[in-house]
């Protein structure tokens, strides 16, 4: 396969995987290399995600790396043949790679869950709490890159809106919900926006009051993806060199630690949307 010039995430997250397999059976890229019949260069690529791999391959390096797990083999066979060509390839050239790798990792998952301070999170926003959350943060932008920004996080509530929605739980600090990112009008539209989604079976949403005990926070806002092993899980965080995705299973395993103890400081989902209505009236 031709080596591509700007993988993906999963793409890069497949060849993650590979070499996690390669090093936990004790050998070397060269080694691993010979057996399958490919140069260290051709190894390299596919242990970056600059080149695809086939199934066939992909099933023979299983082999000789003694991985007798066959979901895992399977999940990452899927990762591999994987030819699905998603609405957010329409932005390819117009947004940021994040952006994109974000709708993919969104359209594969299992389940999501979010954890938000200062922001709503992004699948409960309303096009105009976007608008003026992107128009604040890059004020060089034009109105049209603006737009553009807008429309894709809109497109992107397509996992928990159409047929066939995944559950997704978000947890949201009473800071994020008070901010006026935009004004008035607009921060009582978003509030009954997130009332509205809170409604849906698969949405629950929780909130975190400021009067709340035993609370630290969690550092940053956090995306949490279910993939279609607990494995393959990622998660996404805003880090001060931009957006990191992240899939060490000793992180992984942190991480669900941290959104279960960020969750059992939360209000349950009734409260939670008393509370809401409450900073509503309020507005």
């Amino acid at each position: 396969m031709p080596p591509r010039r700007q993988p993906t995430a999963r793409q890069v997250r497949l060849g993650v995987e590979l070499r996690k397999l390669r090093e936990s059976a004790g050998l070397k890229a060269t080694e691993a290399a010979s057996l399958l019949g490919v140069n260290s260069v051709q190894m390299s690529q596919i242990e970056s995600g600059i080149a695809g791999v086939s199934e066939e391959r992909l099933r023979r390096m299983a082999a000789h790396y003694a991985c007798a797990d066959e979901e895992l083999v399977s999940a990452l066979v899927a990762m591999a043949t994987d030819r699905i060509r998603g609405w957010w390839e329409e932005y390819r050239g117009r947004l940021p790679m994040t952006f994109l790798d974000l709708a993919e990792l969104e359209h594969h998952a299992g389940y999501r869950w979010d954890v938000d301070f200062l922001h709503v999170p992004g699948l409960l926003q309303t096009g105009e709490y976007a608008r003026a959350l992107f128009s604040y943060m890059n004020p060089e932008f034009p109105d049209s890159e603006v737009e553009c920004w807008v429309e894709h996080r809109m497109m992107r509530r397509v996992v928990i809106e159409h047929p066939g929605p995944i559950p997704y739980e978000a947890v949201i600090h009473e800071a994020a919900l008070r901010i006026r990112v935009g004004d008035r009008a607009a921060a009582r539209t978003q509030l009954a926006r997130i009332l509205e989604l809170s409604e849906v079976d698969q949405v629950t949403v929780r909130v975190i009051p400021f009067q709340v005990d035993g609370f630290a926070g969690a550092g940053s806002a956090m995306v949490y993806a279910g993939g279609s092993i607990p494995a393959l899980d990622t998660v996404v965080r805003d880090g001060p060199h931009g957006t990191v995705f992240v899939d060490a299973h000793a992180q992984l395993a942190r991480f669900r630690t941290l959104f279960r103890r960020v969750e059992g400081v939360s209000l349950e989902p009734e409260r939670s949307r008393d509370f809401i209505h409450k900073l509503a009236k309020e507005l």
